[in-house]
């Protein structure tokens, strides 16, 4: 698989491939740039949910704070901006490539996570990337998303710690593309996005070495007297 996608970038001018990659990473960057929990909290409850919490412009932070059916708008914005993304460098790859790559995919998904955590016309102070990354993983291989996913609910599902189960699915990423794809260049892609996800939960690891890290807990429903 590794040959196979140096011989496919080989076979082509080294500057369109570079001005390609430039702008798949470029609209990817700015589709995350639109991250749910702050367009959904600020533009349309009109009160910013990085004022609240942890500070963290996540799912799990603005389900906390606000719950309700708006949480269900922030998942499918955080998910279909990053399959808008990873389309749209299929498609931009197409134009020049008659099969492409897998690597295209990873470096889609990475320059989403990278507007999702700092977004720009946020001044930079995004989410940290799981729930784009979770749906990242769906369009990568059976067997990663599989892994991925497992591991992640099994951690939740025992702990009920989402930052122990983040930190946990984000190594198992590059691994299983290791051994899924043996490409060293999906493989690095995959580390720079298993390190951007462990840098954005830095503060939740440190609580969870010290016992601090809060649970998660559905929230239940107030019945009216």
């Amino acid at each position: 698989m590794a040959q196979g996608i140096m011989v496919i970038f080989a076979s082509l001018p080294i500057i369109p491939v570079f001005l390609l990659l430039i702008v798949v990473a470029a609209q990817a960057y700015f589709l995350g740039c639109f991250n749910g929990a702050v367009v959904v909290s600020k533009y349309i409850l009109q009160d910013d949910v990085r004022d609240h919490g942890s500070g963290n412009a996540g799912l799990t932070n603005f389900y906390r704070t606000f719950g309700g059916k708006l949480t269900l708008v922030v998942i499918a914005a955080d998910v279909i901006k990053m399959l808008i993304a990873v389309f749209l460098g299929n498609v931009l790859f197409s134009v020049v490539l008659p099969e492409v790559p897998v690597f295209v995919r990873y470096w889609s998904g990475l320059f989403c996570a990278l507007g999702h955590m700092f977004p720009v016309m946020f001044q930079f102070r995004g989410g940290k990337g799981i729930l784009s990354g979770g749906a990242l993983v769906l369009m990568l291989d059976w067997r990663i998303a599989l892994a991925t996913w497992s591991i992640f609910i099994l951690i939740v599902a025992l702990t009920r710690l989402v930052s122990l189960a983040s930190c946990c699915t984000s190594v198992i990423l590059p691994i299983t593309s290791a051994l899924v794809y043996r490409s060293p260049s999906v493989f690095l892609v995959a580390l720079m996005i298993c390190a951007l996800i462990l840098w954005q939960h830095r503060g939740n690891i440190l609580r969870l070495l010290h016992g601090k890290e809060t649970k998660f807990y559905f929230k239940k429903k107030q019945v009216k007297s």
